[in-house]
């Protein structure tokens, strides 16, 4: 070794022979494993029991009706899966101005509940809990005369929804509406009905007005018929309303946080986690995000699992627990594949 190389190198510099096998590469990369438990499947239930719908601006991922879920999810249980988030689709089901379908019996997630308890005993089941999907006018809350939406009314609607929800089977309710005070209605509805100790509140508390939405909306047909949700969604860029959001939701006794979407909004989920380290934290890679990999694996630009693989590992270097990703399937797959070599 040169007299040179000595002087410019010290020790603690030297860093290529922590990694320099597949081993200790490992060890280098402890905090980004994925594991079943840290993924949460995203899925869309609609009204006809034995229907399976495809959806073109996400591809790989339908609509089930009841019975076909329960074959869905059969592999995907046995493959490790622990959680799924329930999404409701309303087609022929009525909408109206306070969406009184959204906890109605005739409710696909309100009917689908009892039976995916029974089938799947050990599955946690997450309901998302918004308005947009029954309402007439396609937004997260009860608008007034002047078309703005009536905080006071439309989160009382959504403690109910939630109430509803967990009498039926909801493990975890999260409201995705981001309106002012929801979570502490939804906490007090579930006290008054005894239900704070078997129905957590994942909070979707730092949730931005985002491009990436698309596909989502033509999956869930929840498209707002006029107007935008930027008054209630947080605006992009707006970090310091991220962390007031999740102060407030924390105040009123969410159990969870999620950033939400995720690959754009990564300093967020760092700030958010610093701040409050003792809550779980969860990251929804949103259907844009999803199509958007899946367009560019589709074209060669990279191979599918290396890249998603890096991307999750990511999310969770930077302090993500749970990541809900319409990718569970694929990644589970992986991980048996993993274990089994």
């Amino acid at each position: 070794m040169s007299a040179e190389y000595k002087n410019v190198v010290q020790k603690r510099h030297i860093l290529h022979g922590g990694f320099f096998n597949k081993t200790l590469r490992g060890w280098q990369a402890l905090r980004t494993e994925i594991t079943p438990q840290n993924l949460m499947y995203p899925v869309f239930i609609i009204e006809a029991d034995n229907e399976v719908q495809s959806i073109p601006s996400m591809p790989g991922v339908c609509r089930y009706g009841i019975n076909k879920l329960k074959e869905h999810l059969d592999g995907l249980v046995k493959n490790g899966l622990t959680s799924i988030m329930a999404f409701g689709v309303a087609e022929s089901l009525h909408k109206d101005e306070r969406g009184s379908n959204a906890d109605s019996p005739q409710n696909p997630v309100v009917r689908a509940l009892p039976h995916l308890r029974r089938w799947f005993p050990e599955l946690t089941i997450a309901c998302d809990v918004c308005l947009c999907p029954y309402t007439s006018h396609g937004h997260c809350g009860i608008l007034g005369q002047n078309g703005s939406i009536d905080n006071s009314k439309s989160i009382k609607r959504i403690a109910e929804i939630s109430l509803a929800y967990a009498k039926a089977g909801a493990q975890i309710v999260a409201p995705s509406d981001m309106l002012d005070g929801r979570i502490g209605s939804i906490k007090s509805l579930l006290i008054e009905n005894n239900l704070q100790n078997s129905v957590a509140v994942l909070s979707y508390s730092c949730k931005f007005a985002s491009n990436f939405y698309g596909p989502f909306r033509d999956a869930a047909k929840s498209s707002p018929a006029s107007g935008d949700r930027k008054c209630y969604q947080l605006p992009p860029g707006s970090g310091g309303l991220a962390l007031r959001a999740a102060a407030r939701d924390i105040d009123e006794g969410a159990d969870f946080l999620m950033v939400k979407p995720i690959m754009a909004n990564m300093d967020v989920l760092k700030q958010v986690t610093e701040k409050y380290p003792e809550y779980p934290m969860f990251v929804y890679q949103v259907s844009g995000e999803y199509a958007m990999i899946l367009a560019a694996a589709e074209k060669g630009v990279f191979d599918l699992k290396d890249a998603l693989m890096e991307i999750l590992g990511s999310y969770r270097r930077a302090g993500a627990d749970v990541i809900i990703t319409y990718y569970t399937p694929l990644i589970l797959d992986w991980i048996r594949l993993k274990h089994k070599l």
